[in-house]
């Protein structure tokens, strides 16, 4: 149980940074070069903001539940 969360967690983190990434920057950031500027000349951008945004809260919220799971398993 404690192996499948850990993995969960390692996969969360990842993604995490990545979703991250790719958010547009209010600058000429890391979000830029990854493509975050890239999406913005196009129409319907707001959408994939809109999802970009949400994914990322989802991948916050798993990792979250991911991090109290082993908190409580782990106590001794």
């Amino acid at each position: 149980m404690t192996i499948g969360i850990s993995i969960a967690l390692i996969l969360a983190s990842c993604l995490m940074i990545l979703l991250v990434l790719l958010h547009k920057g209010k600058g000429g950031g890391l979000s830029d070069m990854f493509g975050g500027g890239f999406s913005s000349n196009f129409g319907g951008s707001s959408v994939v903001e809109r999802n970009l945004d949400r994914l990322t809260i989802i991948t916050g919220i798993v990792w979250f539940v991911c991090i109290i799971a082993l908190g409580l398993l782990l106590k001794p």
